[in-house]
């Protein structure tokens, strides 16, 4: 059953000479097919207006940078050509989503307001804001759960009182076992009252900056990928060591974050489809669900982990002078002279996505090689990630730097060792540094090894810190914080 809960207010009264109206008020989940809170709106009322608010503090806070701009645009095209094959429509405002969404109620005389619960402390206060508004309207709110997440963040408790689970293989227990409810069919007819008024939708051509190797976004398109992936073997292939998701050369991951981010998949429907295909690739795949989802249930709990030590270590980060901040710019740019970590770095600013083996080993590689404050790295990486999330990445961040879930915090992913266990031959790295492209077989992951001759034909640097040096700095810098 999907959650929910109403504000205090009694719903206003329809007038006698009109229908009754609901709005769906679409933020991280723009599909028709399993969303819990179209289908309650279109329930509750003979009419309902689907409504996305492009909101400003997130333009003003600087979340909306070009890649997820652009995605955002292909979701909101395609939420609303759908719509419009059902007899709908996409109203889209601008502004406070509070201010915007009371004014539409006022316009078309709502008596319910329909959203999907949100984790961060942003979303948060944006439902809280906007339960108090429309109380004043005299309007419902009804919140749902299992719209975002696959299960509700706080559906989920551990014994003994705490609010949340801290480590995440006692909390895949629990949420193996966890009932979820079923996927629910994009409805047939979206019958929209009159006259709302709406902005344009605004344009992928107008993310200027988006990367140029930038997927579409969509529901159309997240269902064509998940579909083509399966069929090509990505689900069966998933959990095998070649082949599978941490095969970089393979690049067998599903790709789907971007649109689990945006709402244009449901993780409920993907989790039942894959659980009702059965096998290890399909269990390995939902353990990756089973992961967004504690990410989600931390951050609800905990919303300062966005920006705080989730569990703080006295790590007293290099500054941004100096040494460091030229390690830091090769680092942004692909050139720390470590070929595997220079390949993510790249992918991510051309297609604005980066595998997830290779986002971990980055973030290893900026706090615990170079002894770099994770926020800095979780910074660039959400001024270029399309599925820049602010639980995931956040909370991944601080579980590669050690300040976060990861009960071995002091783990340290090496480069070298990484790329023989995942990019063996160098397919990845030759993939995404052209310099490096005629260095044959693994030698590629050690370039400064080459003939003196062959490395000065190669446009490529000199690593910018000995692993061992870097690493034995980070340890003894973390011993020495804690005492």
């Amino acid at each position: 059953m999907t959650a929910s809960s109403a504000s205090s207010a009694s719903p206003a009264s329809p007038t006698s000479s009109g229908p009754t109206v609901s709005v769906a008020l679409f933020t991280s989940d723009l599909r028709l097919r399993d969303n819990p809170v179209l289908r309650a709106a279109l329930a509750a009322a003979e009419g309902v207006v689907p409504l996305f608010v492009l909101d400003r503090a997130v333009e003003e806070a600087g979340f909306a940078v070009p890649n997820r701009r652009a995605f955002l645009a292909d979701c909101l095209a395609a939420l609303d050509e759908g719509l419009r094959e059902r007899g709908g429509r996409l109203v889209v405002r601008s502004g406070d989503p509070a201010e915007e969404t009371t004014r539409l109620v006022h316009e078309c005389g709502a008596h319910e307001v329909h959203i999907a619960g949100g984790v961060s402390g942003y979303a948060q206060q944006r439902e809280t804001r906007l339960r108090m508004a429309l109380e004043e309207a005299g309007c419902a709110l009804r919140v749902h759960d299992a719209v975002i997440t696959a299960v509700a963040p706080g559906a989920l408790t551990p014994s003994g009182g705490r609010d949340h689970f801290a480590v995440f293989t006692p909390y895949f227990r629990r949420w193996s076992q966890a009932g979820r409810r079923t996927p629910l069919a994009a409805p047939r007819a979206v019958p929209v009252p009159e006259a709302p008024g709406s902005l344009r939708l605004p344009r992928r051509e107008g993310a200027r900056g988006a990367a140029p190797g930038l997927a579409r976004g969509g529901e159309r398109a997240g269902r064509e990928r998940w579909a083509s992936w399966r069929r090509k073997g990505g689900l069966q292939r998933y959990g095998q060591r070649e082949g599978g998701q941490n095969d970089l050369g393979a690049d067998a991951t599903s790709r789907l974050s971007p649109h689990l981010h945006f709402g244009s998949l449901s993780p409920v429907e993907l989790a039942h489809e894959a659980a009702a295909k059965g096998g290890a690739g399909a269990e390995a795949f939902v353990r990756q669900l089973a992961w967004r989802d504690f990410h989600h249930q931390v951050l609800a709990a905990r919303p300062a982990a966005s920006y705080t030590d989730y569990r703080p270590h006295g790590d007293r980060w290099r500054g941004t002078e100096g040494d460091a901040e030229r390690e830091i710019a090769a680092w942004r740019e692909g050139r720390t002279g470590y070929p595997l970590v220079d390949a993510g770095m790249r992918q991510l600013l051309h297609e604005g996505w980066m595998h997830n083996r290779a986002r971990l080993l980055a973030a290893s590689f900026l706090t615990k090689t170079l002894y770099v404050d994770w926020r800095i790295g979780a910074a660039h990486f959400l001024a270029h990630l399309v599925d820049g999330d602010i639980a995931n990445n956040q909370l991944n961040w601080q579980w590669a730097a050690g300040t976060g879930t990861d009960t071995r915090p002091n783990r340290v992913l090496n480069p070298l060792t990484q790329a023989r266990s995942y990019d063996p031959q160098g397919t990845y790295v030759r993939r995404w540094v052209p310099e490096l492209a005629a260095v044959e077989g693994a030698a590629v992951h050690r370039p400064w090894r080459l003939p003196a001759a062959e490395r000065a034909r190669l446009d490529y640097p000199e690593p910018v810190v000995d692993l061992g040096e870097g690493q034995a700095r980070f340890r003894a810098a973390r011993q020495r914080d804690r005492g």
